[in-house]
Order: structure tokens, then sequence, then C-alpha cells
């Protein structure tokens, strides 16, 4: 009895130290798969340590239906007296041959994504970061209404190692 109790404790702390850098993940379902155009994914952070170098990465789940190789995301990362930052992004989501890239067994896959690097979070209060999808077909200019494929976005912020 003992030594299942002293296993138990050990499995428990293993998990739970599997990485002492995160510090923030969350993730929003999208509904049925489909991401409008103009339905931002929206995160709100606090209590980060302004001494503190960060690194933060967008995980993206995937499933058959998506349409692409690649995904286009624009980001906003406001800061609590308003400034904000806009990027526009590109990630490969596929080999060449099609094989999907990321994580996960089965129709669904899973990829964390770079987003910023070394980031300080210089003052106190609520970070707000925004996602939106930036798709369209070749040759066309306006974006897709509706991209098919991904059903979850997610934000995770990780302390940067020392250097």
């Amino acid at each position: 009895m003992r030594s299942s109790t002293l296993f138990l404790l050990t499995v428990i702390l293993a998990l739970a130290s599997c990485n002492d850098a995160l510090v923030f993940s969350e993730y929003i379902p999208i509904r049925d798969g489909k991401w409008e155009m103009d339905d931002a994914v929206h995160f709100q952070v606090s209590g980060l340590d302004s001494t503190q170098t960060y690194n933060m990465f967008i995980n993206i789940r995937n499933d058959n239906t998506f349409p692409f190789s690649n995904l286009f995301l624009i980001t906003e990362l406001e800061h609590p007296d308003g400034n904000t930052m806009k990027d526009t992004l590109e990630y490969r989501m596929a080999e060449p041959t099609g094989e999907w890239l990321g994580k996960g067994m089965g129709g669904v896959k899973e990829n964390k994504l770079w987003y910023r690097e070394n980031v300080v979070f210089p003052m106190a209060g609520v970070y707000k970061v925004n996602i939106l999808h930036a798709m369209r077909k070749n040759g066309d200019v306006e974006g897709l209404s509706v991209l098919e494929g991904i059903t979850d976005v997610g934000l995770e912020i990780e302390k940067a190692p020392n250097n």
C-alpha cells in the first residue's frame, strides 16, 4: 500500500513539473471547425512579471478539412495603456507531399507556432491578444469569409530561458 501511494505521488509530481516555464495556456474552440473571417479569437493575460522575458506561441489545431498547406494570421497584442502591436504571420501547416505537420493521432493535428520571442510585459494590467485568419484562395483579392478545418486556437506564454 505504501509503495503504491509513493508511486502515485511521484507520478503526480512528475506531471506537475513537466513545464515549469509555462505561465499561460488557453484554447478557444472554433465552432464547427469553421472560422469566420471577422471573428477574432480573444485572449486576456494579466499577472505577468515585468522583470521576466517570455516567449509566446500560437497553438492551432486543424483537421483534415483544412484546405491549405499554410496559414496566414493577423495578430494584435494590446498593452494595458492601449498601445497595440499588429503582425501578419505565415505558418507552414503541411509538407509539400500533403502530410500534415504537428502532433496528434487521427484526424486532428496540433501545431505550436512561434509568435513572439523574448517579450517583456513592462506594465501591470491586462494584455489582450486578438487573432484573425487572413486566408484567401490564390488569385482572389477578397479573403475567405469562412476558413474550414481549424478546430481550436490557443495561446501559450512561457518564461524565456536565461541566456
